[in-house]
């Protein structure tokens, strides 16, 4: 198994399939916003921006998977993504499950004065809407409760691949 994932580290559909499942997910984001008209929080803004992280960490892969270098970055880029993904998915979920005035999210975004996205970008990174604010639910889990189902897989199967890159290739492994 470790095998296989390393050499399928090393194949650049792999990355591609890793940046489009981050894609997917974007456009489902941003056709929640524009056509159902569901407003993004500051939590949601933030973990959009992580998605983007592992979009981007799909590319860098993808440019030359077989440079251990760039392999490497593009793995570091994708788990630091997962893990602060899941990290505000889990904190919207305990801003929507135990809703206080002291334990909210900002009111406005917080971007890096060299890098202002809500700026730049206002529809896609624009908050309007509160954190404890449930808009939406899918299969009685509610949008954050899915981000954390899904952050965790990127997360688990990022771990993996790191750990795949420490083995050899076994010569069999080249059948699949």
């Amino acid at each position: 198994m470790i095998q296989l994932l390393n050499f399928l580290s090393k194949k650049r559909i792999t990355w591609l399939l890793l940046a489009s499942t981050a894609f997917i997910l974007e456009s489902i984001s941003l056709y929640l916003q524009h056509v159902l008209l569901i407003k993004p929080c500051v939590l949601c803004i933030y973990q959009r921006c992580a998605l983007y992280g592992i979009f981007f960490s799909g590319l860098i892969g993808a440019i030359l998977p077989r440079i251990l270098l760039l392999r490497f970055f593009g793995l570091i880029t994708w788990l630091y993504s997962a893990w602060r993904g899941l990290q505000l998915a889990i904190k919207h979920v305990n801003v929507q499950l135990n809703s206080s005035p002291f334990f909210t999210c900002d009111l406005f975004v917080s971007f890096p004065s060299w890098l202002p996205l809500d700026h730049w970008l206002p529809s896609f990174f624009s908050a309007s809407e509160d954190c404890s604010i449930s808009q939406w639910r899918f299969l009685f889990l509610e949008m954050p409760q899915w981000m954390i189902i899904i952050f965790s897989i990127y997360l688990i199967v990022a771990i993996f691949f790191i750990f795949a890159q420490f083995s050899r290739i076994n010569r069999n492994i080249h059948s699949y």
